[in-house]
């Protein structure tokens, strides 16, 4: 099994304007960082005409499909039915996108089955790490 799980999914992004954008997005998830989920928008999708990746924790989005986590940059929350709202918070303002809940579970069962709860800590590479943040260090 590969130790990276993508998965693409169609993002409402929520504005001032009476409709709502969809827009592309990807769930990213590595075997390699256990505990960080990323969620990647690509250029066409942002103010910036930049890709724009944000990283948080897996536990965050297992918690806002069933109820409100979060208080930092990225909050997630369960919004009627069948939908979840992640807000993310950057001093540029505030992004608030809606997905399906069914695409969120179908990822993070997809994680579960690489990596399952609880166990994240037999994929971290302690050495390596260390090893890394020694060299940064000089």
């Amino acid at each position: 099994m590969s130790p990276v799980i993508e998965q693409a999914v169609q993002a409402r992004l929520v504005s001032s304007a009476p409709r709502m954008e969809t827009v592309p997005a990807t769930l990213l998830y590595d075997r390699e960082d256990p505990f960080a989920v990323r969620m990647a928008f690509p250029p066409p999708a942002t103010l910036e005409g930049t890709e724009v990746t944000w990283e948080f924790s897996r536990e965050l989005l297992a918690t806002g499909v069933t109820e409100a986590a979060g208080f930092g940059d990225v909050r997630v929350r369960p919004f009627g039915y069948g939908r979840t709202v992640l807000e993310f918070h950057a001093p540029e303002g505030t992004a608030m996108v809606h997905l399906r809940t069914s695409e969120l579970r179908r990822f993070l069962d997809r994680v579960e089955g690489l990596v399952p709860s609880g166990r994240e800590h037999l994929y971290l590479n302690l050495d390596h790490d260390l090893t890394e943040l020694l060299r940064d260090a000089r």
